[in-house]
């Protein structure tokens, strides 16, 4: 037996708008959910990078420091930016179904989370200025091959990752100045 529509009505008497609209509610929910994660993976790896390995006693030790060598806390906010904005740039992507569609997108982007948390342990913990710069180096290389499979999608996108690959080419240049400190 195939039960009426009147007994899956709810018991209160009130339409369940849920079931009138499908997908109407949901979506924005997601949509949001998957923002949050998007945004929160990369920042939390970096963050706890940061906190783990990023105390500075190798960087304060640095004799001379120029102009071009900015204070630590500014470097480790930039990164949390930096992160942020690929976060978002590559919920852009992701939004468009472009993960999936350009091949190179997530194995670039994947690449690009990892090598920026490498720093702090490699320069400011092991002290090994030079790795950091070819990791440096390496991770700037990512950025531009990510913005220009990004921006095959999403405009915008490949122009966030432009933003990240020049504070990536800073830090190269900030790395290399350490390097012969």
């Amino acid at each position: 037996m195939i039960p009426s529509m009147a007994s899956r009505a709810p018991k209160s008497g009130k339409a369940d708008h849920r079931r009138s609209t499908p997908g109407k509610s949901i979506r924005p929910m997601r949509a949001l959910r998957s923002l949050a994660v998007s945004l929160m993976i990369p920042f939390s790896l970096n963050a706890a990078m940061i906190f783990l390995f990023g105390s500075g006693k190798r960087y304060e030790e640095f004799p001379d420091k120029t102009l071009w060598v900015p204070p630590l806390w500014l470097i480790h906010s930039a990164s949390l930016g930096s992160s942020l904005l690929m976060g978002l740039a590559s919920w852009l992507v992701w939004a468009r179904g472009g993960l999936h569609l350009v091949s190179d997108a997530l194995p670039l982007y994947v690449a690009q989370v990892s090598l920026g948390i490498v720093w702090d342990p490699l320069v400011l913990v092991i002290g090994s200025c030079w790795v950091g710069f070819v990791f440096c180096i390496i991770n700037f290389g990512t950025l531009v091959a990510c913005k220009s499979s990004f921006q095959k999608v999403n405009q915008l996108a490949g122009d966030i990752a432009n933003i990240c690959a020049m504070w990536a080419a800073f830090l190269t240049f900030v790395t290399l100045q350490l390097s012969f400190l």
